[in-house]
């Protein structure tokens, strides 16, 4: 029997003591148009993480959702794949910015990470001052890629040869 470790408690745990942050939402009260990320989330040898958070803050879309329980504020769980979504009011000016910052929570974790999603059709895409930061070579690793039923996919690698870039807020 293995011993629990706080930095395991992010698994067997959350999922019932977070499900308020779901319930409030996952249902957003906003007349703008909505977009959506999904994607999934891997460990460092690529299988899917089944219990894994994001949390995403919109800064585009919160003056949007002032009827929203939490305007600009999502927190999924993922599934058995690893999937997550957002569904996100579209911001007006949001070029050049990330469409959402995200915090994924996982087992395993002993802190949080933080990351950034664009969406690759942003016109001020290349001018991003947050991407310049961001070695050329690792910079997809933030964009999501828009869709036939026009989502965006965004996957999430913890580690590996494609892990996302997660950043240090200081």
């Amino acid at each position: 029997m293995s011993n629990i470790t706080t930095s395991q408690t992010i698994g067997p745990f959350p999922h019932e003591a977070w499900a308020w942050a779901v319930e409030l939402t996952a249902r957003v009260d906003s007349s703008a148009a909505q977009i959506k990320v999904r994607g999934a989330i891997f460990d460092g040898d690529g299988q899917p993480i089944n219990d894994a958070w994001a949390e995403a803050w919109l800064p585009g879309s919160a003056p949007a959702e002032s009827a929203h329980a939490i305007p600009g504020y999502r927190r999924v769980p993922s599934g058995e794949d690893g999937g997550f979504a957002f569904s996100i009011s579209q911001p007006q000016a949001a070029a050049g910015k990330p469409v959402a910052y995200v915090t994924v929570f996982a087992r395993g974790l002993v802190k949080h990470q933080f990351s950034a999603v664009f969406l690759e059709d942003d016109p001020a895409l290349a001018q991003s001052a947050l991407l310049e930061q961001v070695p050329p070579n690792r910079r997809d690793t933030l964009i999501a890629r828009k869709q036939a039923d026009g989502s965006y996919l965004w996957n999430i690698h913890m580690q590996g040869e494609h892990e996302t870039v997660f950043f240090d807020y200081i």
